[in-house]
């Protein structure tokens, strides 16, 4: 319930408390002197977005704050998953400034829009004028027959899986587009590969057959310059000849001086080292020669190597082994993508079957259960003076499936005896629409348990006494949660159990709202002035007073 609301520099309002009760509690005031800024700062409070041109000239920021009394309306879970602090009274806060920013505030945590209207869903309902428009709409049509019919839970359930169905679906749309694109890609990427393959790209390394050839290429010159090592140190003029004697020379002072001993044992280590490498030159000489079968292979596979090089435009072996990889990766997702699809395919068609179940279940439960909520809105039309009124939902099943179900809904009505009941757009008139949206709203609220509803000028289009049924039916409700209804009519304004009147004053300099609570002889001057206008005589008085017993 809305026990406080707090409104400070919020478009004329400079600051303002209001202080409400259970029951029914009018608000009136001419047209024109602010009700629908009262409007303004309760749909702030209840999640709308900012619209920063409703900020004062008083300060650079405007603040709506709201308490409401939550007792025993088992909102602990909410306030668990969120993790906001469960207070009793909860204070919900708005603060928007002249820089463009907005906060939102559950017991003075910051909390996301969305956590906001969450929580304002389950504490107040507000019915504007628009709201009889939408009467005449599909959608609220049937929202209307399962909230009637306590299908919410049921419509709730169904609507998730509906989701998750729909969000399945795009999914296996992706990946079938995906694989069309793979499979378009995969002949190309075969061939590809299978050129890769050819190359043998795991057997050999193709900078070593490089080397290899390039050997192969210049073995003369490789075998003339062994030959050459050989006779340089093995000929008659070669160096073993003529260190060994100089060694001889050495050993004729070997012995005398230790110097001398050490240059000789150098030489003899040269001499070993040369009759060494002359050996083994010689030795490679006689092993090495042209094979040209060899010559031809090395040829063969690195101009086969070096064509793929160029085709990719690439520089090293390393590059062609990633794009091998990356190929047989690419094949393998196609075999894995198709899997996934199959996998895909066969939960769409399961949650297809389970979404197809509850949606005739709840096809079958709303015809079933249609009766008793057209019976409660023609006895509730019957209170608000339109007893011959009738009252039908109309059932049409649909082929395909959308978020309410598989059921299209039409409300047919007649508000007058003799008339065949026809599409709600066609039947009635602003006062009839009105006194049937306080009829359906009067059975929403009792069936969604809302602890407030706001009502602004339900009572639209109708006068005299059906106003005075209007106020009985909005009394009623009162006694059963906490109703505030915006009107200007008397009828309606003495049926409330208390009473704010929203005034416009104005200066040299600008123009001010305030609203005020109305004492019981206020009151009396207030609905005698509704009545008669501004001369307020003995009569109006006296009418305002019976209107209010």
């Amino acid at each position: 319930m809305l026990t406080v609301l707090r409104i400070q520099n919020f478009a004329l309002i400079d600051q303002v408390v209001l202080e409400f009760e259970k029951g029914f509690t009018a608000l009136t005031g001419e047209t024109g002197s602010g009700k629908s800024i009262l409007l303004g700062a309760l749909n702030l409070i209840l999640g709308d977005r900012a619209d920063f041109s409703v900020i004062g000239p008083a300060s650079d920021k405007a603040v709506v704050e709201a308490e409401f009394e939550l007792k025993n309306f088992h909102l602990e879970a909410f306030f668990h998953a969120n993790d906001i602090d469960s207070f009793n009274p909860t204070i919900i806060r708005r603060e928007i400034n002249n820089q463009g920013r907005s906060r939102a505030f559950i017991n003075d945590t910051p909390v996301q829009l969305n956590v906001l209207k969450e929580l304002a869903e389950k504490l107040v309902h507000i019915h504007s004028q628009h709201h009889t428009i939408e009467l005449k709409n599909s959608a609220f049509q049937i929202e209307l027959i399962d909230t009637l019919s306590g299908l919410d839970t049921l419509k709730g359930e169904y609507q998730v899986k509906f989701k998750t169905w729909n969000s399945e679906r795009k999914e296996l749309a992706q990946l079938k587009d995906k694989l069309a694109n793979s499979l378009q890609q995969s002949d190309y990427n075969r061939f590809q590969l299978e050129e890769l393959e050819e190359i043998h790209l795991d057997k050999y390394n193709y900078a070593d057959l490089e080397s290899e050839l390039e050997r192969n290429e210049n073995i003369d010159g490789l075998k003339s310059t062994l030959d050459n090592i050989v006779l340089a140190v093995e000929s008659e003029a070669g160096a073993s000849l003529t260190l060994r004697k100089l060694k001889a020379l050495l050993d004729r002072s070997k012995g005398v001086d230790s110097f001398i001993d050490d240059l000789s044992q150098r030489v003899q280590s040269v001499i070993i080292e040369l009759d060494d490498i002359a050996g083994e030159a010689g030795n490679y000489l006689e092993k090495i020669e042209i094979d040209p079968e060899r010559l031809s292979e090395l040829t063969l596979l690195l101009d086969r190597y070096n064509r793929v090089l160029r085709k990719h435009n690439f520089l090293s072996q390393d590059q062609l082994v990633e794009l091998k990889e990356r190929l047989e990766t690419d094949l393998d997702d196609t075999g894995e993508l198709q899997n996934l699809i199959d996998s895909k395919t066969e939960k769409v068609s399961q949650l297809r079957k389970e979404i197809e179940s509850l949606a005739l279940h709840m096809h079958e439960q709303r015809i079933k259960l249609a009766a008793k909520s057209e019976t409660a809105v023609k006895e509730l039309l019957a209170e608000l003076k339109m007893p011959d009124s009738q009252f039908l939902f109309e059932f049409v099943k649909r082929e395909e499936l959308n978020q309410y179900g598989s059921t299209d809904v039409r409300i047919l009505f007649s508000p007058n005896k003799g008339m065949a009941p026809v599409s709600i757009e066609k039947a009635a008139s602003g006062g009839e629409l009105s006194r049937l949206m306080l009829a359906l709203q009067n059975l929403i609220s009792f069936q969604k348990q809302l602890p407030t509803i706001i009502f602004d000028e339900i009572d639209t289009g109708v006068s005299g006494d059906v106003a005075q049924k209007i106020g009985n039916v909005l009394k009623k409700m009162g006694a059963n949660l906490q109703l505030i209804a915006i009107t200007h009519l008397p009828q309606v304004a003495g049926k409330a159990d208390s009473q704010f009147k929203v005034e416009k004053s104005h200066n040299d300099t600008r123009t001010r709202t305030y609203v005020r609570r109305l004492t019981d002889t206020e009151r009396v001057e207030e609905i005698a002035r509704l009545m008669s206008g501004e001369e307020i005589n003995e009569a109006a008085l006296l009418n305002a007073k019976a209107l209010m017993n």
